[in-house]
């Protein structure tokens, strides 16, 4: 049984020439490589974002939720960052 398929794919000018420069530079040694190596990224990043989500996000929300008092205005954040801004100049 296969592991692979094969796609055709088309792709805009400057990302085609880029793909085409990673392989002529020797940093990949196919397009297929460089393709590749940019879903396995894609799909890092999405995974990330995914905990994130589910890890920090959410329980916060959740927090909130239960307890609205928690929660802070813009202006106070605006003030708090003008504060910490302030102190590093």
């Amino acid at each position: 049984m296969r592991t692979t398929q094969q796609f055709s794919i088309t792709l805009p000018n400057e990302m085609a020439s880029a793909v085409k420069a990673k392989v002529q530079t020797g940093e990949y040694a196919s397009e297929s490589e460089v393709i590749r190596d940019g879903l396995r990224t894609l799909m890092a990043r999405d995974k990330a974002v995914e905990s994130w989500l589910h890890h920090q996000v959410g329980p916060a929300y959740d927090a909130l939720k239960a307890d609205p008092s928690r929660a802070v205005t813009a202006g106070h954040v605006r003030a708090r960052l003008a504060a910490e801004h302030a102190k590093r100049k």
